[in-house]
């Protein structure tokens, strides 16, 4: 999400970047393309309008800090007015916008839109993402009109291990009604209602959506958005919120759509904040919205709070102290090197964590990760072919198992040599870092473990003119740090 709109804008960034001086002209040439940008990232053209405005007020009206000149002064107002555009909350711009929960068990919360959004498989996400922070939901499926959709809530239910309340052929207010009280009796004390999408806005939608909410009395009425659909997610909002008041806007497939353009239009537009954006198909890719975040995404400034927190979720503590002790002791095995990249894949794709770190998002377009990601699927396949014992004692590696090995991953027996030696390699310079001292390793050749190469350019050729061979280059940040 954003990487063409990031793109722009860094473009427009760099012809204000080292100015000792701006004039009005340096402004308005540079505030063009911010504009166009955001035009072209399908951001409502009022809010451009009134976005542009108030910054250009403020970078002819305002002094420069201490320690930023006037080029990277502007990138900072634009930051803030994008964070102020995102927010909406004055107090609080950073925070993300959380859940209400009722004082009394059960929160009822109705998830609406139109067909396609993805409802049912949100649902399913905020029961996992519930149940992580020890609560206890329920699914109902109050769609008794598409083909199927009470089955897949069901799948879905399966999935994340939730319950799934469902009367088929039922009426959708009612279910709702019986659902809250099963609740109330069964001790669950979030209901997650499923309700019916259609390809349009009709009169029908409505009135049904309006009996469920008289019924429920719901604390969050969440309206699910589909990021691709840009200016039309708007005109959605608008529609839905006028109807029966919605709490708050959850945008779905916004890994699919790199213009972003409705996440910046829906809150300043009808007012209402996002809560959460769905970045993936798992069940566990549902994000709270954090502004800040978002604003410095867009703006090529990464994301280093949320890359943390991915850290954190999928590294197990106790397990990286044991890896310590026997990185220390040069203990270190195949196992535990496999363990090491199931942990790694847990943070997702190597792409998108670099895109996380300030000054490198925009940077990566030309950056081929697929030889990397095959060279980690090699070295797993080879790892994954050696029995219990030759993982935990790789000194045992004769040539036959060698070449049983090899024959198992599907590669050559040379490539099994070189994982080996490679592995040896990268476990004697790990020995050295953790205990403090670095072995000399002849003979490396600049090869420290099995995943060198992991982000190699498409074009050799034209990196070179372009001053950059690899991912590790120098990159501008934002501010001119």
């Amino acid at each position: 999400m954003f990487e063409s709109l990031a793109e722009k804008l860094q473009a427009a960034f760099d012809k204000l970047r080292g100015n000792v001086k701006l004039t009005e002209a340096d402004i308005d040439v540079a505030l063009k393309e911010v504009r166009t940008a955001l035009l072209e990232a399908d951001v409502n053209f009022r809010v451009v309008k009134d976005f542009v405005g108030r910054v250009k007020e403020r970078a002819l009206g305002e002094s420069v800090l201490e320690g930023l000149n006037p080029g990277q002064q502007v990138i900072k107002f634009v930051y803030d007015e994008m964070l102020a555009l995102l927010s909406g909350d004055a107090e609080n711009p950073g925070q993300a916008s959380a859940l209400n929960f009722a004082p009394k068990p059960p929160t009822v919360i109705m998830l609406c839109g139109l067909q396609g959004a993805g409802k049912t498989t949100l649902a399913g996400k905020l029961a996992k993402l519930l149940t992580k922070q020890g609560k206890t939901p329920v699914l109902v499926a109050c769609d008794i009109q598409r083909p199927a959709a009470v089955k897949q809530l069901q799948i879905v239910g399966e999935q994340v291990k939730t319950p799934v309340f469902a009367v088929p052929g039922g009426d959708p207010v009612r279910i709702a009604r019986d659902a809250v009280e099963w609740a109330e009796a069964n001790k669950a004390d979030v209901v997650i209602l499923d309700t019916a999408g259609r390809l349009h806005i009709d009169g029908d939608l409505m009135t049904q959506l309006q009996g469920i909410k008289s019924a429920t009395h719901p604390h969050e009425i969440l309206l699910v958005l589909d990021a691709m659909t840009g200016q039309d997610a708007v005109t959605v909002a608008k529609e839905f919120d006028s109807a029966i008041d919605v709490t708050g806007f959850v945008l779905t497939k916004v890994d699919g759509d790199t213009r972003g353009g409705a996440a910046i239009s829906v809150r300043s537009v009808v007012g209402k904040p996002i809560k959460f954006v769905g970045v993936g198909e798992k069940m566990d890719a549902l994000e709270p919205f954090y502004p800040d975040r978002m604003a410095s995404r867009i703006l090529g400034m990464g994301d280093v709070l949320s890359l943390i927190e991915k850290a954190q979720e999928a590294v197990d503590e106790k397990k990286a102290a044991e890896m310590e002790k026997k990185l220390r002791t040069g203990k270190f095995d195949f196992e535990d090197f496999l363990d090491q990249m199931q942990q790694m894949k847990r943070l997702g794709p190597i792409e998108n964590l670099l895109k996380m770190i300030p000054g490198v998002g925009t940077q990566l377009k030309d950056v081929d990760f697929s030889a990397g990601e095959k060279e980690m699927a090699k070295f797993e396949a080879i790892v994954r072919s050696m029995t219990v014992s030759e993982r935990r004692r790789p000194e045992i590696l004769n040539g036959s198992r060698r070449k049983r090995i090899a024959a198992g991953a599907g590669v050559t027996v040379q490539q099994v040599n070189q994982t080996v030696s490679r592995f040896e390699e990268m476990r004697q310079l790990m020995k050295g870092l953790a205990s403090g001292n670095m072995p000399g390793m002849p003979g490396m050749g600049g090869r420290m473990s099995p995943m060198s190469g992991i982000a190699k350019r498409k074009a050799g050729k034209d990196n070179k003119k372009k001053g950059g061979g690899n991912a590790g280059g120098r990159f501008k940040l934002p501010f001119g740090r």
